[in-house]
């Protein structure tokens, strides 16, 4: 697998995104835009993407805490901390993501790497609620993946839901983190806005059953889980138009 760190700036501070792709395959592949839990571009999320990527896609994964986030471990205060100020700032959620995904299609396509017109984007956690943000406003998305996403709905309640590809929710009925009543609403969103979209509950699964570093009463890694949900996010975009 090759990987390539992709710079660019957002308001002045430098970002540092990542291109993941098994470079034995020759030929263009669809891209896969990535939003990584709330430790940012790091080792853990740089194998997740690896781990995504496989054969079939390119990855273009999205830094959204500054150049170096991540390559010093943060404490769970630390990382909530740095979620949560992206996540209040709208703005820069969506300003970010673009950014990100700007740069790194755009180094993608020097590379030839990349099927035009074939886009995907996936969100792990954190990743989920930035990627959904994103996609709100506009972005050309042919399909969504959110895998046990933390803040599914709009952090500011009344924004319009944009949504032009579809999207497929893989959550956990016992997740503490989103809980029932958010994934409800997420639903009744996009229902009222007239999007193609599944959500797969995986009964008493908790959060974070795609990561393979957590284990905990509340978050927790199931290999069995993580497996079925690459499979069924592949089927996804195989058959998105």
């Amino acid at each position: 697998m090759a990987e390539k760190k992709v710079p660019y700036q957002v308001q002045g501070r430098p970002f540092e995104g990542t291109i993941v792709y098994d470079d034995s395959v020759k030929g263009k592949r669809p891209a896969l835009f990535m939003q990584p839990d709330w430790k940012g571009v790091c080792a853990d999320t740089v194998e997740q993407a690896r781990t995504a990527a496989g054969k079939d896609y390119v990855v273009l994964m999205a830094d959204m805490f500054g150049k170096g986030y991540g390559d010093t471990p943060k404490t769970p205060v630390e990382l909530r901390a740095g979620m949560t100020a992206v996540h209040r700032d709208l703005a820069f959620t969506v300003a970010c993501g673009g950014a990100a995904y700007s740069a790194l299609m755009a180094e993608a396509n020097k590379l030839g790497l990349v099927e035009a017109g074939k886009t995907a984007a996936v969100g792990y956690c954190a990743g989920g609620g930035f990627v959904l943000e994103q996609a709100r406003a506009g972005a050309d998305f042919k399909a969504t993946v959110v895998l046990h996403v933390t803040n599914p709905n709009p952090v500011v309640p009344g924004t319009p839901c944009n949504i032009k590809g579809r999207v497929l929710a893989i959550h956990g009925s016992a997740d503490p983190v989103t809980p029932k009543p958010m994934m409800d609403a997420f639903e009744e969103e996009l229902t009222q806005a007239k999007v193609d979209w599944q959500v797969m509950m995986f009964g008493g699964a908790v959060h974070s059953f795609c990561d393979p570093t957590v284990n905990a009463a509340h978050a927790r890694y199931d290999e069995k889980l993580c497996r079925k949900s690459y499979a069924l996010m592949r089927d996804f975009f195989a058959e998105t138009p």
